[in-house]
């Protein structure tokens, strides 16, 4: 695709724009004068004391500093909020059918004024929580980025790809892949139809590959898959003000500077946006019986400080092979202490084949039942149980939190998607109960 990246998770890079070879300072970070007259700026993603093996920083050189912008004023949040206690709590089983594109025709909707939050718990201004929002819109950017203050953004697209521009360089991210956007990265968004997707929000900790344990030294999410982009600067004058717009403790702000903030000619360290192909991701899977947990398919984790307790996990189900005898093969029936958030990007989800459609969603939440509806329970008790083919031509998708969600409003009402029959879908199951029931002699 002739895009320029780097692959690697967490690793620490350096790039400088072709256009300016030397542009990184030599041996020092902070030089009195640096090379081509650039201002040395870092951004950090952690304490400055946070022990090396989680230190994240980046150093930054660019033509203007980002400090030189006018005073930020308050702007309208539209559907996005932080506000948790705007409705009663629902501790339903929630389904919402594909929620609504923007026709470009009737109105233009950039990836800002596109956001929607669905629902969420915590607070941004405490560093601990989580928020789930979804982006509807047909329009670029234009003269304008975003930054969010708050937390990490972990980009889920389902419909057009989004070209991305950073502070850092481009990235290109299509369907069935996905990008981070680290706290406080500055971003713009290009799109080049009507575009849809899912955005997981994580206040406090920055996503990390999770431990492999017994699974050894490779498998889920490999390392050298995930993609950074490399420097890519513009010397962008903007007479009439090029806007940033800031989410900070749940409200956007907006300021006015005359230049562009992609004005970074050279860059190096471990804080970086990066993107990720699900295709890549190596599944593993049960072999001989049983239908092991879901956290076999994390990809990313947000941990909290609680030792195998995730503030959230980003959790897909791939395209495998179903194999286990003597097995209940789809999900299990379950109640969980988790908030199960799940969304897909393409095909038919195994438990429910009919109701939940790609860019559509579903939320159950702490304790509240779930699990695979009538006609999933009834055909997969009975099937011959060979070798075959799961989810094939399908990626659904699971933001899992530690954190009892609430649904906003939006959600709830506003969106006019949440679909209120979603309960009779396991209203048909009936008891197979045979008190007579006697253990076959082998």
């Amino acid at each position: 695709k002739g895009e320029m990246l780097r692959c690697g998770f967490g690793n620490e890079f350096a790039s400088e724009d072709s256009r300016c070879p030397g542009s990184l300072p030599e041996g020092q970070n902070n030089p009195q004068v640096c090379p081509y007259g650039l201002y040395a700026e870092q951004l950090s993603g952690s304490a400055f004391t946070c022990p090396r093996s989680t230190n994240k920083r980046s150093w930054l050189y660019r033509i203007l500093p980002s400090v030189r912008h006018k005073p930020f004023s308050p702007m309208s949040c539209g559907d996005l909020t932080e506000s948790w206690n705007e409705v009663e709590p629902d501790p339903n089983q929630l389904r919402w059918k594909p929620f609504n594109i923007p026709k470009s025709s009737e109105k233009k909707v950039d990836f800002i004024l596109g956001l929607h939050t669905v629902c969420g718990a915590g607070d941004s201004k405490s560093r601990n929580g989580i928020a789930i929002h979804m982006y509807t819109c047909n329009t670029s950017m234009i003269d304008k980025c975003f930054q969010n203050a708050d937390g990490d953004l972990l980009i889920v697209p389902q419909q057009g790809e989004i070209l991305i521009t950073t502070e850092f360089g481009k990235m290109m991210v299509e369907p069935n892949e996905i990008c981070v956007i680290q706290q406080g990265m500055r971003f713009s968004v290009d799109v080049f139809r009507e575009t849809r997707g899912y955005i997981l929000e994580v206040f406090g900790a920055h996503f990390e590959l999770p431990d492999l344990g017994p699974i050894g030294a490779n498998g889920l999410a490999n390392p050298r898959d995930f993609q950074t982009p490399v420097a890519w600067y513009e010397d962008h004058t903007v007479a009439i003000g090029y806007t940033i717009v800031n989410k900070y403790q749940g409200k956007l702000f907006s300021c006015q500077q005359d230049f562009s903030p992609f004005n970074v000619v050279a860059w190096h360290g471990n804080y970086t946006p990066y993107k990720y192909n699900l295709e890549n991701f190596m599944v593993i899977n049960c072999v001989a019986f049983d239908h092991a947990d879901p956290s076999i398919f994390t990809v990313l984790t947000a941990k909290s400080t609680r030792p195998g307790v995730a503030i959230a996990d980003f959790v897909i189900f791939p395209p495998r092979w179903g194999v286990a005898n003597h097995t209940f093969r789809p999900p299990y029936y379950h109640r969980n202490c988790m908030s199960e958030f799940m969304g897909l990007i393409k095909g038919h989800y195994e438990a429910k084949e009919e109701g939940f459609q790609p860019g559509g969603a579903s939320l159950h939440s702490i304790m509240t039942p779930h699990g695979p509806d009538v006609d999933c329970f009834e055909k997969n008790s009975t099937a011959v149980l060979k070798p075959e083919r799961v989810a094939s031509g399908t990626m659904a998708f699971m933001f899992e939190s530690s954190f009892s969600m609430a649904v906003t409003k939006w959600g709830l009402d506003t969106c006019h998607r949440l679909d209120k029959s979603y309960y009779k879908c396991w209203e048909a199951l009936k008891s197979h109960f045979n008190p007579n029931w006697k253990p076959s002699s082998k």
